[in-house]
Formats: C-alpha cells, structure tokens, sequence
C-alpha cells in the first residue's frame, strides 16, 4: 500500500490517486507511443511475475476467500492469464500495423488513408474479488500491448491478493507504467472520478451504474462488465446426462461465483425429475461433502446470509428444494454452502430478481421452446446464453431469438476462455469488449490519417466559384 494510504481521509486518498495519475500522465508525454519491442518486454514481464509468484499468488486469494480451490484458481485464473499473454504475445505486431483504407482517387488522385492504432494514455481498472488475478492481468495484457499505462484498484474482498501485489509489482514495474491500490474506504469512488483516458469495470450491475455516472463527469470512456441472470436452454432430445455434467461443473466452479455462470436453467418439463436424480448423483461423484478442499468457500459473511435467506425465501413461497449433498446445508464458520436446486421458484423472488453468485440452481419446465425464449427476453439482456441442442436448426433459433453477450453452444462458460473472441456484454450485462484483438482495439485509438498528394484534387473546387466547379459537382450528384 502506498504510504499514507490507510487510514487517509477522502480527500488524501483523492490526492494520492490524482498524484499517481499524474505521475503517469508525464510518462505518456515522454514516451507517448511504445514501440513494438517495450510492449513486447511488458507482456514478458507479466508473464515472469505470474509465473515467478504463482504459488505466492494462490495462497494469497485462498487467504481471501477462506477456502478457495487450489486447482480452481489454478484452472480459472492462472493458465487462461498465461495462455492470453502468449496469444497476445503472437499476434501484437499484426495488430499494431496501420490499415491501408481506400480513397476516392476523383478528388484526391495520388493521396492516402491510414488508421493508426495508438496508445489511449493512462486505463483505469476496477477489479472484482471472484476472479481477481484473471480480471486484472488478461486485461493488463490488452492494456500494455496496445501501448497503455495502468492504474489498478481492487475489492474490499482481495486484502491478501492487494498486499502481495503492492509489495511485489513494484520489483517488475515502476508505479509510472503499473500501480495498484488497496479498498481502505473511500478508494474506489475517489478512483472512478479520476479523469482517466478509459476506465475498466467488472463487478455487478448497481455498482456499474455508479462507476458510469462517475467516469460521465470527465466523459472518460466505460467498458462495462457485468453479471445478471444467465439463462441455459436444454432442449429436447439432447442427452441431459450430457448437459447436467457440463451445466453443474460450471455452476459449482468457484461455488457459483462467477457472472458468466449458469444462473438459472431450463429444461422440458417431462426431464425435470430425471435431471433431480442425475444431479444428485454427479455432485455426490465431484465432492463428498461441502467439507471438500476441492469446494470453495463464500467470499464473506454477508454473502452467505443473502444466499441462505433467498433460499429460505423460495422454500417459504412453494418452490422444491433438493439438497444435492448429504450433510449440513451449510457450515457458517466455514462459509460453505451446499449445491441446491430449487425447483419452479416464484418468478419475482430474490432468486430470480438478482445474480445469485452462489451454488444454487433453480430449475425451470417448459412445453414449448418459444416459452423459453419468451420467459428469457422479457427480462435484462444476460451477459451469457447457453443453449443446448443437437439439431443446428434449432441453434439458429435461438442464436436469432435471444440476445445476450456470449454465447456457448452445448457447454457452459467456455466461450469467455477463448481468447481470439470478444468478451462483453450487451445493455445491462455491460457494453465494450476486451480479449485477443478486441481487448487491443478498445484500449487503442483508431487514428485516421489522410496524407495529401503533393497536388490537391480539391484546387477544382477553390472559391470563385466558376463553370469548372459547376461541371464537377454536377457530375458527383448526379
């Protein structure tokens, strides 16, 4: 933490921030657009910190969470963070090459169009506490290749993970290139007014709102990443032990704690009681109880008690709900909860009104498909669509039916891991993209750069205007 930073009242908190902006704003004027080779040794650096502190870093976020899955954070944080480097590693000087782009050769014979991609100057970064080190470092990948500077601010949630990247980032980095900064109280609103040049958000969709009307006051540029509700669609015919292996896999990865996970699933009503039982029988198989090393923990105290109340909540109201592991349903010194389905919850219960963020799976039957997709779309555009289905047909439908910002056809999830697509979501589940290209894109400037001709075409149509004039304009507006 930089000295002064705890304990320090709003307005030294707004000081030290507004100071380390500035700190990186002069860096950008001295060096405003990185060639190939800096970017290059920046991507490299990551990299060498990742893997020099894996370890460091993993305890770090199990520290956090109070028990968080070694091979989880293994899995979903350090090996798509060091597969996304090399694929930016790869293709960077491809995407730094400027377009050639066409030209009207009437009026300008001999000139030429450009677009230059350019560095934007200085990116903020707001990172959530779910995935903390895969939210921070593959967009840092986009960030340095596309020339940038970075300050970083963390969750509230990541105290363990904040400490070991303050006292270790600054071995690899200076604070001119890349800062990190602790949630003391106060930092992350101080830091969303920071005139940034782009700031990067990922967290839920109340606090997106504020981040946005924050960042509005500077006109700062927003990419958005957001949760909400999203939906799987099994159809008919497809083999449910399939799709209750992928579909539960996901759902209990990170205990439910993800904004791309299955939120609530659909299924035909006759292959709701037979997915009940395989469900049961596949979480039994995968964790042996909610004691397991192998299963996380809920981030805090308050999250626990808003998933065991909106679980009582749905019990209260009429809903079915399957414990799916034998034992306690919960431990509350542990903060482990156990898998759950809740069958047909009330539409307008807290289950199905928020992003649950947890391990439980309400369940719901339909006759037709088009109830489905119009149960679906009535509500907020989610961030990610997963349909399951072997006929292509009935894929196209629903790729065309329902909007949402991925998709991944026959899975869960595995769409956001693929790093040469875009990852973002659509009205209230964000807006902007980052990963592979789009990631350099959103953090570039597309600069367009017409070079003249050493003879302007455009002298035919200087004041006074005469007959030349008259015979050329009649000619293009014809």
């Amino acid at each position: 933490m930089p000295a002064g930073m705890a304990g320090a009242g709003t307005a030294g908190v707004g000081a030290q921030l507004e100071e380390a902006l500035l700190r990186q704003r002069r860096a950008c004027e001295a060096d405003p657009v990185p060639a190939y080779r800096g970017r290059i040794a920046d991507l490299r650096t990551l990299e060498r910190f990742v893997r020099e502190n894996r370890d460091a870093l993993v305890a770090a976020v199990n520290a956090d969470y109070g028990n968080r899955s070694r091979h989880e954070t293994l899995f979903g944080e350090i090996v798509p963070v060091l597969d996304g480097l090399r694929h930016t590693r790869r293709h960077l000087r491809r995407w730094m090459r400027p377009q050639r782009r066409g030209i009207d050769l009437l009026l300008w014979p001999g000139a030429r169009n450009r677009v230059v991609p350019q560095p934007l100057g200085v990116v903020g970064m707001i990172v959530p506490w779910n995935f903390p080190i895969n939210l921070m470092f593959l967009p840092l990948a986009s960030i340095f290749a596309a020339g940038n500077r970075a300050l970083v601010k963390l969750s509230e949630n990541s105290r363990h993970l904040a400490g070991l990247l303050i006292e270790r980032l600054p071995r690899y980095f200076p604070p001119e290139k890349l800062q990190v900064f602790d949630e003391t109280g106060g930092v992350g609103v101080e830091f969303s007014r920071l005139p940034f040049d782009h700031l990067l958000f990922t967290g839920s969709t109340q606090t997106g709102r504020s981040v946005m009307a924050a960042a509005a006051a500077n006109l700062t540029p927003v990419t958005l990443e957001l949760g909400g509700k999203s939906p799987a669609l099994v159809c008919a015919g497809f083999p449910l032990r399939t799709a209750a292996g992928r579909i539960l896999f996901v759902k209990l990865m990170n205990a439910g704690q993800i904004c791309t996970t299955v939120d609530y699933l659909f299924l035909p009503r006759a292959e709701v009681e037979p997915f009940v039982g395989l469900a049961r029988a596949i979480v039994g198989e995968r964790y042996p109880s909610i004691g397991s090393a192998d299963y996380t923990s809920i981030i805090d105290a308050r999250a626990f008690g808003r998933l065991r109340e909106a679980l009582e909540e749905a019990r209260r109201r009429g809903a079915r709900v399957e414990q799916l592991l034998p034992g306690p349903a919960w431990d509350e010194s542990t903060r482990k909860f156990a898998p759950h389905l809740v069958i047909d919850p009330p539409p307008d219960c807290e289950l199905m009104q928020r992003e649950i963020f947890g391990p439980i799976l309400p369940v719901l039957g339909y006759q037709k498909l088009e109830e489905a997709v119009a149960y679906i779309n009535a509500r907020p555009r989610p961030l990610a669509f997963y349909p399951f289905s072997k006929r292509p047909a009935e894929v196209d439908y629903l790729l065309r039916h329902v909007m949402s910002g991925g998709v991944s056809v026959n899975d869960a999830l595995w769409h956001v891991g693929q790093h040469d697509l875009p990852f973002g979501g659509v009205g209230a589940s964000g807006m902007g993209h980052y990963h592979g290209r789009e990631g350099f894109l959103t953090f570039s400037k597309l600069r367009p750069v017409f070079y003249q001709a050493p003879v302007s075409g455009m002298k035919l149509l200087w004041p006074p205007f005469g007959r030349l004039a008259d015979r050329v304009l009649d000619f293009l507006t014809r």
